[in-house]
């Protein structure tokens, strides 16, 4: 979980930093998080993509992947489905969950994704997609 926090104090650190100190930033949050697994709370373990380039096969920031697209019934952003949406217990964008999704690397939950800012060692999907371009 000291990952995850020190990636979020960072993000918080980024927005009021120099240019060039949030370039670094964002650059070493991507490096702990590149790779790692988005695991879902569902008492499956449901798979739900990767924290990968935008042309990673299963990354989350693949519009045509499986994982990044809304149509898919295993995407964090298909809205209507069990893992996306405002509402469902195991989305990341249900403020108030305490099933959001891990955030699993090495065979370790470093944190969570989710918007439920009560939740430690948490990380929202808008934060994780703003250092997109250094995966």
């Amino acid at each position: 979980m000291k990952i995850v926090q020190i990636v979020l104090a960072a993000l918080l650190l980024a927005g009021s930093a120099q240019p060039a100190v949030a370039q670094n930033n964002a650059a070493r949050i991507a490096a702990t998080l590149k790779g790692a697994s988005i695991i879902a709370q569902d008492g499956r373990n449901t798979f739900l993509g990767k924290v990968d380039n935008e042309f990673g096969k299963d990354s989350i920031f693949n519009e045509f992947s499986k994982y990044g697209t809304e149509f898919n019934t295993n995407s964090i952003f298909n809205e209507f489905g069990r893992f996306g949406g405002d509402f469902s217990r195991f989305s990341p964008f249900n403020e108030f969950t305490n099933k959001a999704p891990m955030i699993v690397k090495d065979g370790q939950v470093i944190g969570y994704l989710t918007a439920n800012i009560i939740t430690r060692g948490g990380i929202s999907v808008p934060a994780l997609m703003s250092i997109r371009s250094h995966f």
